[in-house]
């Protein structure tokens, strides 16, 4: 798995960039086939935005977005709506595999 911290018209300090790292290592508890995660940090005045993209399997891609002030509460916010989507992808592959009753 690989784990890239991008940013666009800004330089992404190296506490946020291992807290992503950090937050992103969780991620293989919802799905076993993560291929890559990207993180995409960008300010525009005093507002940040930030991106997760995660590539599962070879078709699947998850894709979180948030805007605000504080950089960790943002990486905090995408990492758990990637998490739902993560769990609700697998639960929907397993369940289509069990046999009817």
């Amino acid at each position: 798995m690989q784990v890239t911290v991008k940013s666009r018209h800004v330089e992404v300090p190296k506490e946020v960039r291992e807290y992503a790292e950090a937050k992103a290592a969780r991620l293989p508890r919802f799905h076993d086939r993560i291929s890559s995660i990207d993180f995409i940090l960008d300010q525009e005045s005093d507002l940040w935005t930030a991106e997760l993209i995660v590539k599962a399997d070879r078709t699947s891609e998850f894709v979180a977005k948030e805007t605000g002030p504080d950089r960790f509460a943002l990486i905090d916010l995408i990492i758990d709506k990637v998490e739902r989507q993560l769990t609700k992808h697998k639960e929907k592959a397993r369940d289509h595999h069990r046999p009817k009753e």
